[in-house]
């Protein structure tokens, strides 16, 4: 057998003294892809960022790292910088953050362009615009041109892709490259990723919690628990007969069950009329005004008290500009009414006022969470504007509970959001949310970065939480499996426009439109699958 692309041998990580990673063994062949997977916090990432030297200063990593049989230990920073983003590609868990907000989008994978390959100009943009396409953007001689800042989360996520293959690196390394993505578009990068790995005999090591997308893509598969390896052997074999407990447990950690009916009753929200449209920049100084962008075209909707309304669509059909307009993030035409509350009407401290009876989720934990800020703090904010006669007492018995109902340990309160994990932040925002007792609640991709017995626990805290405070959620995700354990109704948007609306089951077992039919089919909810 010819030598390994990437070979770890006892590869162990440590912070001031804490070992997180403990002897971690692998190997990935030229053409293999290998998934990692293991719940949120269990080192998965810290393995991958810790092999390429990517770790802050205070991280010792120990153990035997080769690449194409160079010892990646021994390279300096001049070293690195010829390995980084050539040799190796590597896609961030979370686009947001690993996107510079001062630059366009054409600019970034320019400068990837530049350092590697020496391409300047018109020649760098064509081949940015080439990338854009091939991980299926839209628009990519316009999209080349905007900002992070403008982009979906799964627009936002296609193009750390395109940064990460530009170069055609001979390992790929994707933590996490799918977590924003819709089902139809995690298949068309999935397979290609896979094509690009068969041309050009790339290696990838696939870092990911969806057991789904590892049984379809991946040739081997390592679990990891709390820093170790707990077995490895190919996919069908791992998968058919798991030999470890944890990995059994994860296999089982499929969403389940329904949420509590409501009755026919007054709409707690309604919008009537909602639509939301951007400015379009001018190509040239004097040229005319190109028309406004649609992002989500004229549309009504309701939801009851105690009533979940899942949205679901592809990655930038306007699911999180829909949620933004009806929170009054972003300007928006028509209608929206809170109870007796016209929101509309409302601006400023009114406005803020009302706030603690709408609560937010957002798409990006870490980019929602101040960096400068503790978890007490965090969670606690809203409580002290909102509710200012709580005594301090008062609120740490709070921050203590809720923190507790999201799975997480009174000890975190006193630490800060970059030493958890993207799934550990996610369950800090929906503390957050959750602490003020609100009378809805945006979810926006809530279980994004959930590994899939985590997602199980938060989708049964959720329902909990519903039945018991009779709350109502606007609940946004591109997984149907978990859309379909937690809504009462769906909405499928498609390029900012309703294309199908219903009773939850019913939409999903019997779409109506082509594009629904397309979502279910490759979620694979067109299988025979019972549902608790």
């Amino acid at each position: 057998m010819n030598e390994p692309l990437l070979e770890l041998d006892r590869l162990s990580v440590e912070f001031d003294g804490i070992k997180v990673v403990k002897e971690l063994s692998l190997t990935i062949a030229r053409g293999e892809t290998l998934a990692l997977v293991g719940e949120s916090g269990s080192g998965k990432s810290v393995s991958a960022l810790g092999a390429m030297n990517l770790l802050p200063a205070n991280a010792q990593v120990s153990g035997r790292r080769r690449l194409a049989g160079v010892d990646l230990s021994t390279l300096s920073a001049a070293q690195w910088t010829g390995v980084l983003g050539n040799q190796v590609g590597f896609i961030f868990q979370e686009p947001m953050t690993s996107l510079n907000p001062l630059h366009t989008v054409g600019k970034q994978i320019g400068e990837a362009l530049r350092l590697h390959q020496g391409l300047r100009g018109r020649e760098a943009r064509a081949r940015s615009c080439e990338l854009l396409a091939q991980v299926k953007l839209p628009r990519p001689e316009e999209l080349v041109d905007t900002w992070p800042h403008q982009l979906s989360g799964g627009q936002r996520q296609r193009v750390m892709i395109a940064m990460a293959i530009a170069n055609r690196p001979a390992l790929l390394i994707a933590d996490e490259p799918t977590t924003a993505l819709d089902v139809t578009v995690q298949q068309e990068i999935l397979a290609l990723l896979r094509e690009l790995r068969d041309q050009h005999g790339m290696g990838m090591l696939f870092i990911t919690h969806d057991l789904n997308l590892v049984r379809r893509y991946a040739d081997r598969v390592c679990v990891m628990y709390r820093g170790q390896e707990q077995e490895s052997g190919p996919v069908e074999q791992v998968f058919s007969h798991p030999a470890s407990s944890y990995t059994k447990a994860l296999l089982d950690a499929e969403p389940e069950g329904r949420p509590t009916p409501v009755g026919r009753v007054a709409p707690l929200l309604q919008a009537k009329g909602l639509g939301v449209s951007f400015k379009r920049p001018k190509k040239r100084l004097f040229s005319r005004q190109p028309p406004d962008f649609e992002a989500v075209k004229p549309l009504d909707l309701y939801i009851a008290p105690g009533e979940t309304l899942g949205i679901v669509g592809e990655s930038g059909s306007g699911k999180t500009t829909l949620a933004a307009a009806l929170m009054r993030l972003t300007p928006s035409s028509g209608s929206i009414q809170l109870g007796d509350v016209k929101l509309n009407e409302l601006s400023g401290n009114v406005l803020r006022r009302q706030r603690y009876r709408m609560q937010m989720v957002f798409q990006d934990p870490y980019g929602a969470l101040s960096p400068r800020m503790s978890v007490f703090d965090i969670v606690s904010e809203g409580l002290r504007f909102h509710f200012p006669r709580l005594t301090t007492q008062e609120i740490a018995q709070r921050v203590k509970a809720t923190l507790e109902e999201v799975g997480l340990p009174e000890s975190c309160a006193s630490r800060y959001p970059h030493e958890f994990s993207g799934g550990q932040r996610q369950r800090i925002a929906v503390a957050r949310a959750i602490i003020l007792e609100p009378e809805l609640i945006v979810l926006d991709e809530p279980t994004s970065a959930l590994d899939r017995s985590v997602q199980k626990q938060l989708i049964t805290l959720l329902r909990e939480l519903q039945r018991r405070h009779g709350l109502s959620y606007l609940f946004i995700s591109h997984d149907l499996a978990v859309v379909r354990a937690m809504a009462h109704r769906i909405l499928v948007l498609k390029e900012g426009q309703v294309v199908e609306e219903g009773e939850c089951l019913e939409v999903l077992e019997n779409p109506q439109r082509p594009y629904t039919r397309q979502l279910v089919t490759a979620a694979g909810l067109d299988e025979a699958r019972p549902v608790a």
